[in-house]
């Protein structure tokens, strides 16, 4: 078992002559060519607005769950009411 070491593959490579095809023809276009991004990929300015604070969204949202549950209560208090007029009929389909 001998340990090689890796071969380097660059090792032999004239490193002053491979730019010189750059500078002897500059008109030539390199063999690598640039493209353009497929898409380019828009971000709304929403993501980058200021946020609030934790504890002041947890109230927003509690004060939108309170206010759910108190509407929801009203509505069957009206309900309520409106049964308790008509005598028990929600909805007549006979007229």
């Amino acid at each position: 078992m001998g340990s090689e070491e890796p071969r380097d593959p660059l090792q032999g490579v004239d490193w002053k002559a491979v730019g010189n095809d750059m500078l002897r023809n500059p008109g030539d276009k390199p063999g690598i060519k640039k493209r353009l991004p497929k898409k380019i990929r828009q971000i709304p300015e929403c993501y980058f607005l200021p946020r609030k604070s934790r504890p002041y969204n947890f109230t927003f949202v509690g004060a939108c769950i309170a206010g759910g549950i108190g509407a929801g209560m009203l509505v069957e208090m009206w309900i309520n009411k409106k049964v308790r007029e008509d005598g028990g009929v929600l909805w007549e389909f006979d007229k």
